[in-house]
C-alpha cells in the first residue's frame, strides 16, 4: 500500500471512546488518515480510547480541527463523502476513489441534515436489513473504508 495517497477517516464529535479507539486502530491497520472534528464527548487520554487502540497509537496519523469547514479549507481539492443512514446511494455503488475523506456522524445524532442535503451525490449508507436503526460506529467505518479500498485495489 506504500505510494498511495490514503484515505481519511472523518469523525465528526465523536461520542464514545471505544469506538473512536477501535477506528484508531483501523487506520493503524490500513494506513488510513484519522481526523477528529469538533468537540469530542471524551479527552483523548481516556483509558477507554487508549485500551481500544491498544499499542497502536504511535501507528496512527491523527489530525484534530475545530470544525468541518476548517478540515475542507486545509484539503480543498479533496472529496468528501458523507455516511448518512438516510443517503439513496449504497456505499457498494459509490466510486470511492483514493484520497477521499469519509465523514461519520456523532454516534447519537449522525451528521447535521442540512449538511448532508447540500452533499446529496457524495452521500452514501449502509444498506440494514433487521430491526436495528444503525450499525456501531467503528462497524460502519470498518465496512466503508474496506469497500473503499476494495475498489481501490488496495487490497490485492
Amino acid at each position: 500500500m506504500q505510494g498511495h495517497p490514503p484515505f481519511h477517516i472523518v469523525l465528526v464529535e465523536p461520542e464514545i471512546p471505544p469506538n473512536t479507539g477501535n477506528i484508531a486502530r483501523l487506520c493503524a491497520a490500513t494506513g488510513t488518515v484519522l481526523h477528529l472534528v469538533g468537540k469530542l464527548g471524551f479527552s483523548t487520554d481516556d483509558r477507554h480510547l487508549r485500551r481500544a487502540g491498544l499499542d497502536y497509537w504511535h501507528a496512527v496519523d491523527i489530525r484534530s480541527w475545530q470544525d468541518l469547514d476548517g478540515l475542507q479549507a486545509a484539503f480543498p481539492g479533496g472529496r468528501f463523502v458523507y455516511t448518512s443512514k438516510s443517503a439513496e446511494q449504497a456505499h457498494t455503488s459509490f466510486p470511492f476513489r483514493e484520497g477521499d475523506f469519509l465523514v461519520f456522524g456523532r454516534e447519537t445524532k449522525g451528521l447535521p441534515v442540512e449538511l448532508l442535503a447540500a452533499h446529496r451525490d457524495t452521500c452514501i449508507r449502509i444498506p440494514i436489513f433487521g430491526p436495528v436503526r444503525s450499525l456501531n460506529l467503528s462497524t460502519a467505518a470498518g465496512i466503508v473504508l474496506y469497500e473503499a479500498l476494495r475498489q481501490s485495489g488496495r487490497l490485492a
